[in-house]
């Protein structure tokens, strides 16, 4: 068994009102809970509203600059349509450039 730290790696995110943020996480690590624990919510507004990373909800959508192959079906479908990924399903990598997108809540109306 050794003590060594885990791989770490560099990313940058920009959040829906344009900051940018520089941010290590562990390689690998699900970029969902990479941002969460750099207290940067990919959620919409209702963040209590989620799946909690099981990439059903598409409440966590991210748009990424150089994005990996999909490897689940949401991720495929937003790949072939343009649509914002799942940060949930995606792994961190070095150098990774995310964009936390402005999102609508579904059904939001104003009143008249």
């Amino acid at each position: 068994m050794t003590d060594e730290a885990p791989d770490t790696v560099a990313l940058t995110v920009e959040t829906p009102d344009g900051e940018r943020h520089e941010l290590t996480a562990e390689a690998g690590a699900v970029l969902r809970d990479a941002l969460l624990d750099a207290g940067l919510s990919p959620h919409s507004r209702y963040a209590v509203t989620n799946c909690g990373g099981r990439g059903i909800c598409a409440t966590c959508g991210v748009r990424l600059a150089d994005a990996p192959v999909p490897e689940h079906w949401h991720d495929d479908l937003a790949e072939r349509f343009g649509y914002p990924r799942l940060s949930c399903q995606i792994r961190v990598r070095d150098g990774m450039s995310v964009t936390i997108p402005k999102k609508r809540v579904w059904g939001g109306r104003e009143r008249e």
